[in-house]
């Protein structure tokens, strides 16, 4: 029966079963819908053939994987740079000690969909339609998962109920609050006159401006989408994750939006 010992599971072995389970869950909801989650599972794939070679004596294919997986560390932190980053600003949020933002973060069986229902997504889409025919420029942010409190200071706090006339006064050009971004958070929007942060990839188009600058510059560093309405053109810019992709038509514009939400 020695030979058995190894399947003994003490308390101390469930535990580490559970946070190990709970830490790649949460690096899995962290990735999922970005391009890095196909990477995340070429990673996982990768470290199970290694345990697999190494418990049938695969000797050289498994000191190989096991160099590959030693070094691999590193680039890691590389290839992952932003969701690193978007996790310790979530671990640093200001709120985050919070009981209620323990019970968000924590809570297994949290039904994300109630986001969908939470945000009027038609009244949102009807007011980026109507400013873009109006080439009326705005920058309108999603408030998701990750904490904004850090500039929201940037500008002016506000609770406003979501309308589409309210949004549309908001970006006015002669309205006192259109320089800036809004944030909406629950069907409210949260905060106006906001700054965001610009920027710096070497990868924008030459003829993008300062709006979508900040967009990116924000989706770099957290979960939120963010809407820019070009002045120029009218174009509708949807910015996720630092990429961004034009929409022409408001349904397909509509569709994504749920479909991010529903994350």
């Amino acid at each position: 029966m020695k030979d058995l010992d190894f399947l003994e599971i003490t308390f101390i072995d469930i535990i580490d079963i559970i946070l190990v389970t709970v830490l790649l869950f949460y690096l899995y909801k962290l990735l999922r819908g970005t391009v890095a989650i196909n990477i995340f599972i070429g990673i996982v794939i990768i470290y199970l053939i290694w345990k697999f070679t190494d418990v049938l004596n695969m000797n050289v294919l498994s000191n190989l994987l096991g160099k590959f997986i030693s070094v691999g560390f590193f680039a890691l932190i590389v290839v992952f740079q932003q969701e690193i980053r978007k996790f310790l600003l979530l671990l640093g949020s200001t709120n985050f000690a919070t009981k209620k933002n323990i019970l968000k973060y924590f809570k297994f069986l949290n039904n994300n969909n109630n986001e969908i229902i939470s945000l009027d997504i038609k009244t949102l889409i009807n007011s980026c339609e109507k400013m873009s025919s109006e080439k009326t420029g705005a920058i309108i942010v999603i408030e998701r998962e990750n904490n904004l409190e850090f500039i929201k200071n940037t500008g002016d706090k506000t609770k406003i109920h979501l309308t589409s006339q309210i949004l549309e006064t908001i970006f006015f050009k002669n309205s006192p609050l259109h320089d800036g971004a809004l944030i909406i958070k629950d069907n409210i929007i949260i905060a106006t006159r906001i700054v965001l942060p610009v920027s710096e990839s070497d990868s924008i188009p030459k003829n993008f401006g300062l709006r979508h600058k900040a967009g990116i510059g924000l989706s770099e560093k957290t979960d939120s989408i963010v809407l820019v309405i070009s002045e120029q053109t009218g174009k509708v810019s949807y910015i996720k994750d630092g990429e961004f992709e034009n929409f022409t038509s408001f349904k397909k514009l509509s569709n994504q939006i749920k479909k991010d939400l529903s994350l």
